[in-house]
């Protein structure tokens, strides 16, 4: 079998991988830019070195035999790596790295430390995408996410980044007006901002009921909402990680220690075979540099559970 291995024709298995995905030799030919009939004497001279058939010819289609079955999920594989291999070797890290993530992490943590990055590699130019859907990172002409969940996505490599988590944040001038708030049980009766749902599991997590509705305003992205809670206009449900600056300078108030858990966490994710593409493995460590170098990503994450 090695000596079968050493002696076939590359171009006839790049031929065969095609025609077995696409189902017909007409189609491969129009893929790679032949003739059918020179996609049929390929695939001839492989079955013909191999001593099987790999396809069924019908009327008016090919269909894989069980042997071309086998070699057809081999050939798959073999191409792909081969692509990515030659990508990574052809790679100069110059070029575009199109990274998407959700539209609050964008603003409050990752752009205002892209001038760093930028700066560092100024071959390198970032398309930002803020699309809340988790797009295709192997054929969406995207590089590398950044989300929430659980990192376990099909077909994707991920790295655990941060933690993903939500505490009350309110103005210092709503506080004076709710005459302060000594225990988590005051929130009860405060203006909220946020679904129901969250704040009954911030409650919950106390072992608290959330009293009566007193959501007075829900948004599609945290940074809405929390613009919302720095008018004064009610205590928003927000990660303390992503406003630190706003907590810093005193613009938002976090009374309580107490934060939830909404996710394990925010992942750097990439398609497993482009790992170690260079810009994109340059970006997943720069990245969690960052992370390690941020106080506040810091403070929560060594409560993180193991």
């Amino acid at each position: 079998m090695s000596d079968v291995l050493a002696t076939l024709p590359l171009s006839a298995v790049r031929v065969f991988e095609a025609a077995a995905r696409l189902g017909s030799f007409t189609r491969a030919a129009e893929e790679l830019g032949m003739t059918q009939a020179a996609v049929s004497w390929q695939i001839k001279s492989l079955e013909s070195r191999l001593g099987q058939s790999l396809f069924r010819r019908l009327p008016r289609e090919v269909v894989l035999t069980p042997a071309g079955e086998r070699l057809s999920r081999a050939a798959t594989d073999a191409m792909s790596l081969l692509r990515t291999a030659l990508s990574d070797l052809t790679e100069t890290g110059k070029g575009v790295l199109a990274v998407t993530t959700l539209f609050t992490f964008a603003n409050q943590w990752l752009s205002p430390r892209l001038g760093g990055f930028q700066l560092a590699h100024p071959d390198l130019a970032l398309r930002l995408d803020t699309n809340p859907s988790l797009l295709d990172l192997a054929g969406g002409g995207l590089d590398l996410g950044v989300r929430a969940g659980d990192g376990r996505w099909p077909g994707l490599e991920s790295t655990w980044l941060m933690p993903s988590i939500q505490t009350p944040l309110l103005a210092p001038a709503l506080l004076e007006r709710l005459g302060g708030l000594d225990s988590p049980s005051d929130l009860a009766t405060a203006p909220r901002i946020g679904t129901d749902s969250e704040w009954a599991q911030w409650f919950g997590a106390l072992g608290l009921g959330s009293g009566e509705r007193r959501t007075r305003f829900t948004a599609d992205t945290q940074i809405a909402e929390v613009a919302s809670a720095l008018s004064g206009q009610g205590v928003a449900l927000a990660n303390p990680i992503l406003f630190a600056r706003e907590l810093a300078d005193g613009r938002l108030v976090q009374p309580f220690e107490t934060v939830v858990e909404t996710s394990p966490g925010y992942w750097v994710a990439y398609p497993t075979e482009r790992r170690r593409t260079p810009k994109i493995a340059l970006f997943r460590d720069w990245l969690l540099a960052e992370a390690a170098a941020d106080p506040a990503v810091q403070a929560y994450a060594a409560a993180r559970p193991k």
